[in-house]
C-alpha cells in the first residue's frame, strides 16, 4: 500500500551507543514502515557496531544490564525452542539468521540440525568456539533448504528487505515456517520514550515496524502471518536502556513501571514492545 506521507519525518533520534550523530526516522511508501535517514552504506554500517556495549555481539556479564540480558537470553532459549516445535513439530532443520554468539543454535542442536549466519566477525568466532555451524553470509551455507528460519531482532538491521525476505521464501521448505521478531514502535514504551526509545537504535536499526507494515511486507514476499506473539521481557529491558539514554541512569524502578504499564496496555491493544511474527509460504 502506497503512503502519501512518504518521507515525512516521524522523529529525530541520536546514536547514543557510538557516534552521537543525529538521524531522522522517516515514513516510506509502505504505510507504517519507517526508515532511518541517512542510512549508512553496507561498507560503513559496521563502524556503528564497534562498541563493547553492543551486547548481542558479546557474552559480556560486566554490568547489571549485561547480566540481566544474559538471564533473559537463557530463559528465552527454552521458549524459542518450544515455539519451533509447536509451529513445525516435524521440523528437522533450523537456520537462525543473525545468530550472534550462537547460544540459540547451540541449545537447539539437541533437537534440530542447526545452522547460523552472522556477519560480525567477533560474534561469529564466539559461536564457532561453541561448536556451531555458522557462516558469514547466507550464500556460504552448505544446506539450501530449511524447515524453520528464524530472525530474532535482525530484520530491522538489513539494508534490502525485499532481497532478505525473498531469500527466506526460497530457502523455506514447502511446509516450513519463518519466525521473525522485531521491535514495535506502536508500543506504550516507544510512545513514552519517543526519541529516547532504545529500540530505535539508529542507525543500526535501519527499519522500524508496526503490525500493519510487517504483515504487508511479508505478504508482498509470499509469506503469510499465521500468528503474532509478544516478547514480554523486551518492554522491561528496552525501558531500562531508554532510561539510560534519557536520563543517564538506569532508573530500574521507573523502567520496571514503564515496562509493566506497556505490557498491561498491550493486553487490550496487542501493541507489545516487540512482536514475533510466525509466517508460512503461500
Amino acid at each position: 500500500m502506497s503512503n502519501s506521507l512518504e518521507n515525512k519525518i516521524h522523529l529525530r533520534a541520536k546514536d547514543s551507543l557510538v557516534s552521537n550523530e543525529e538521524f531522522e526516522i522517516i515514513a516510506t511508501k509502505i504505510e507504517g514502515l519507517l526508515k532511518t535517514s541517512p542510512t549508512p552504506s553496507e561498507d560503513k554500517i559496521g563502524n556503528y557496531y564497534q562498541s563493547e556495549n553492543y551486547i548481542s555481539h558479546t557474552d559480556s556479564t560486566k554490568t547489571f544490564i549485561d547480566k540481566l540480558y544474559q538471564i533473559i537470553k537463557s530463559y528465552s532459549l527454552k521458549r524459542k525452542n518450544k515455539l519451533f516445535k509447536k509451529y513445525n513439530p516435524t521440523a528437522k532443520t533450523l537456520l537462525d539468521i543473525g545468530s550472534g554468539t550462537g547460544d540459540l543454535i547451540f541449545y537447539c542442536n539437541k533437537y534440530f540440525d542447526c545452522y547460523g549466519t552472522e556477519p560480525n566477525k567477533n560474534a561469529r568466532e564466539l559461536s564457532l568456539k561453541k561448536g556451531n555451524k555458522v557462516v558469514e553470509k547466507i550464500d556460504e551455507l552448505p544446506v539450501k533448504k530449511f524447515d524453520i528460519i528464524s530472525m530474532w531482532h535482525v530484520l530491522e538491521h538489513v539494508h534490502d528487505l525485499e532481497i532478505q525476505l525473498k531469500k527466506i521464501y526460497e530457502m523455506l521448505n514447502e511446509n516450513g515456517i519463518a519466525i521473525i521478531a522485531v521491535p514495535n514502535y506502536k508500543s506504550y514504551d516507544a510512545e513514552h520514550y519517543k526519541e529516547a526509545w532504545a529500540a530505535y537504535d539508529v542507525p543500526r536499526h535501519i527499519w522500524h515496524f508496526n503490525k500493519h507494515s510487517m504483515k504487508t511486507i511479508l505478504k508482498e514476499n509470499n509469506l503469510f502471518v499465521v500468528k503474532i506473539l509478544p516478547l514480554i521481557f523486551d518492554s522491561f529491558y528496552v525501558s531500562m536502556l531508554s532510561e539510560k539514554i534519557k536520563t543517564g541512569n538506569t532508573n530500574f524502578i521507573k523502567a520496571l513501571r514503564i515496562g509493566l504499564k506497556s505490557n498491561l496496555n498491550a493486553k487490550s491493544t496487542g501493541e507489545y514492545s516487540s512482536l514475533i511474527y510466525i509466517a508460512k509460504k503461500q
